[in-house]
């Protein structure tokens, strides 16, 4: 029987570490993370923004599509073992294969049965120096999605898609008592360091605003380390339905964070802060365009 099933308060797991060219490694890496959150309590473990591969979007490279796989596929089955074996939801982020030239970013949820319960493929595809994602990932199709699983309603979105507000909203709309963003962000190369700190900020405070604007846990896993040109700066966190940042990893190191949260503080929010029932949902009609009129 699961751990605690809709529990009040859930523990998730944010797995935050370094890739090697070799996917077996990383897997394997990811798997032992996940046995370190779940023997620490932890629920619903969240894994980072394609962790089976080092970020090979730096480059535009045809060879590099043999990195994917489809879903259900064999990194789903592995990781769907451990979620039965250890009673876990796992949030999976994967290069997925659809057909023969379709390929998504997909972040595949992982009940504790250890099947599928649901995929987000990602909607927001960026294309900039050393991110070069539209080479290899086709716009997600499914929508914004919440999934019940055996903790909660939970909705995942993927690094590009945390600057989006409105997809924090659609989902928190569907339901989502914790957002997840798996990620895969780090520092350009000779960057001011004036200017990596203002990046870095805006990131975290971009998405500390999608947990106030909708009252609900947002969740952050990022990489660590040098690849290619690209420094990540880690520093994955779990922000309360209000903003605060209640756990940090640091920048540098390989962690597992293991984090309560208090769905209790959901409810507790809204009502003090009810954004979701003032909105004038009768004047957004000019969200459908892409500027002015």
């Amino acid at each position: 029987m699961p751990k605690k099933k809709r529990a009040d308060v859930v523990t998730v797991g944010l797995v935050q570490m370094s890739c090697v060219p070799e996917p077996d490694k990383n897997l394997k890496k990811a798997i032992a993370g996940i046995n370190d959150a779940a023997k620490r309590g932890a629920q619903i473990v969240c894994l980072q923004e394609l962790f089976r591969s080092q970020y090979f979007c730096q480059t535009e490279d045809i060879q590099l599509f043999k990195l994917a796989e489809t879903i259900p596929g064999p990194t789903t089955e592995a990781l769907g073992k451990v979620a039965r074996q250890r009673e876990v939801v796992i949030v999976a982020s994967l290069f997925e294969k659809r057909a023969a030239g379709v390929y998504h970013n997909t972040a595949a949820m992982i009940d504790t049965s250890g099947k599928i319960v649901g995929k987000y493929r990602k909607m927001h595809i960026p294309d900039d120096p050393l991110y070069y994602e539209k080479f290899y990932f086709t716009p997600g199709d499914l929508g914004f999605q919440t999934h019940d699983t055996a903790y909660g309603k939970l909705g995942t979105l993927v690094c590009w898609d945390q600057w989006f507000p409105e997809a924090a909203r659609l989902t928190a709309l569907g339901g989502a008592q914790l957002l997840f963003y798996p990620t895969a962000i780090g520092w350009l190369p000779d960057e001011e360091q004036s200017m990596n700190e203002a990046q870095h900020s805006a990131w975290e405070t971009i998405q500390r605003g999608h947990a106030i604007a909708n009252g609900i846990y947002v969740v952050v896993v990022n990489r660590v380390g040098r690849e290619g040109k690209l420094t990540f700066w880690g520093q994955s966190f779990v922000a309360d339905p209000f903003g605060r940042i209640v756990a940090k990893a640091s920048a540098e190191n390989e962690e597992v964070l293991v984090v309560e949260c208090d769905l209790t503080k959901i409810e507790e929010t809204r009502q003090n802060w009810p954004f979701l029932r003032d909105r004038r949902i009768d004047a957004y009609d000019g969200l459908r365009f892409r500027f002015g009129e």
